[in-house]
């Protein structure tokens, strides 16, 4: 490549070193980019044109070459010419491209504007396309869970609901769907909002820091990309991540709760303990032993959501030395942004998959739904509402499980006699199954039927406002 292909070539008397020139390329990265620099680069020639800069003429042959790339960016010819020129860059191929299907307009295309406010600008609206998919991914996953739990709670399906991984209260399982739900909701809350942050503020038209003495209509800019209006500092807009960098979070942490799910099915998969079967299409096998059935997409998606998670704060961590205005940092910052995003959403797209493909077993989940004393916390509540303290209420149960533990049998009426004594009652009134333990609570957010029922209804309406709101 020769110093006068080059966008900045002008004051250097030969070529950049071959190696140099390559270390400091973000091509790669700046493919997925590609369409949106380019609708830069259409506001950008309106702005030229509102300002007075360029003639109708050479608008309307920029406009012309601009859309004839958007094709050619569609068709993947556009991809294959820049890859071949090897240019350092996105904006630098597809300016030398408008040049080379129109050489005399092509040369106008960069006047007034610099590379930093064009990938400020590229930037800004990649984060607000992705947000978007974001908030259109998280919604369909809480979507298809609630849609689960829904079916779930029409059978009243019961298991053991655990804290420490140790056996603690029997819930419904739609009520552990509505729980798997919940987090996918407030993600898509967060999508929303990023989606309306990141267009709030143009950067194109800051120049590279200070603005330019070039008339551009920016207010035309901002109307034709859909921002609500330009920037108000050059300085500050050039060299700011922070609506990438908080896309890049959001969709790293929304898998966070897939991750945690995954954890779980991995663990219910083992014929140990059989809740779950996953299905052919997201299991796989060994190599060596015939027998085994491998919940491996969720193992993956467990730890993906570390490698999301660490390049998402590896593109804050990088931007924090970097003082105000453009700084060649920002690209590394951008991989890593980009890198958790696009790793993200593979993420949740083979979670939403596999999920899909699973079994639940509630018949062995009813079966030891009482296992490990679960209905212990109900017959202290009872004691409380019968008159006792709940220290007391607490110890007096307490003993009655060390009791039927080391008679190796399950609570039974024995127990509720023996604590009805201390009521002065016959026999304690308290469930001695699982789903009279479910049905007993009485809270709004609990495992009963009607709170799981009410739950689930608000859980569909916010997702239709957070869609609503974009």
């Amino acid at each position: 490549m020769s110093a006068d292909s080059l966008q900045w070539g002008g004051r250097f008397h030969s070529a950049p070193d071959p190696a140099l020139l390559a270390f400091g390329s973000s091509f790669d990265d700046d493919l997925l980019l590609a369409r949106f620099d380019l609708q830069t680069s259409q506001a950008h020639v309106r702005a030229l044109r509102g300002g007075g800069t360029i003639p109708p003429e050479i608008f309307e042959a920029l406009v012309a070459a601009l859309d004839r790339i958007a094709e050619e960016i569609e068709d993947g010819t556009f991809t294959a010419w820049a890859r071949n020129e090897a240019f350092e860059d996105i904006h630098g191929a597809i300016d030398a491209r408008v040049r080379e299907i129109e050489d005399v307009a092509g040369r106008w295309l960069h006047a007034g504007r610099s590379r930093n406010d064009q990938i400020a600008t590229t930037l800004a609206l990649y984060a607000a396309s992705r947000a978007r998919d974001g908030l259109a991914r998280t919604t369909s996953i809480a979507r298809a869970l609630a849609s689960r739990a829904r079916l779930a709670l029409e059978k009243e399906s019961v298991l053991a609901g655990t804290t420490h991984g140790q056996p603690a209260q029997p819930i419904l399982l739609a009520f552990w769907l509505q729980a798997a739900a919940e987090p996918f909701v407030r993600s898509a809350r967060r999508f929303a909002a990023l989606a309306r942050e990141a267009m709030e503020a143009m950067p194109l038209g800051s120049g590279a820091l200070a603005g330019s003495c070039i008339p551009l209509d920016r207010t035309a800019a901002a109307r034709y990309l859909g921002f609500a209006r330009p920037s108000r500092n050059a300085l500050d807009a050039v060299g700011t991540r922070d609506v990438l960098f908080a896309c890049a979070d959001a969709w790293a942490t929304s898998c966070v709760p897939a991750a945690r799910v995954a954890a779980e099915i991995v663990t219910w998969a083992s014929p140990l303990f059989g809740y779950v079967r996953v299905g052919d299409a997201s299991a796989s096998g060994s190599s060596l032993m015939p027998q085994k059935r491998n919940p491996d997409i969720f193992e993956l998606v467990r730890a993906g959501t570390q490698r999301a998670l660490s390049d998402a704060r590896a593109a804050w961590a990088a931007s924090a030395a970097v003082p105000l205005s453009y700084h060649r940092d920002l690209q590394e910052c951008k991989q890593s942004a980009i890198a958790a995003i696009e790793r993200a959403d593979s993420i949740l797209t083979a979670f939403a998959h596999a999920f899909a493909d699973i079994e639940f077993d509630v018949e062995r989940m009813e079966r030891y739904a009482t296992a490990g004393y679960t209905l212990a916390t109900d017959h202290a509540d009872a004691l409380v509402r019968g008159g006792l303290d709940a220290r007391r209420a607490h110890r007096l149960v307490g003993e009655r499980v060390a009791i039927a533990e080391a008679q190796e049998r399950a609570f039974d009426a024995s127990d509720l006699q023996a604590l009805g004594e201390h009521l002065g009652v016959p026999a304690l009134f308290a469930p001695l199954d699982a789903r009279a333990s479910v049905l007993a609570k009485v809270t709004d957010g609990s495992t009963s039927p009607e709170a799981v029922a009410r739950a689930l209804d608000a859980l569909e309406c916010e997702l239709s406002e957070c869609e609503a709101s974009v």
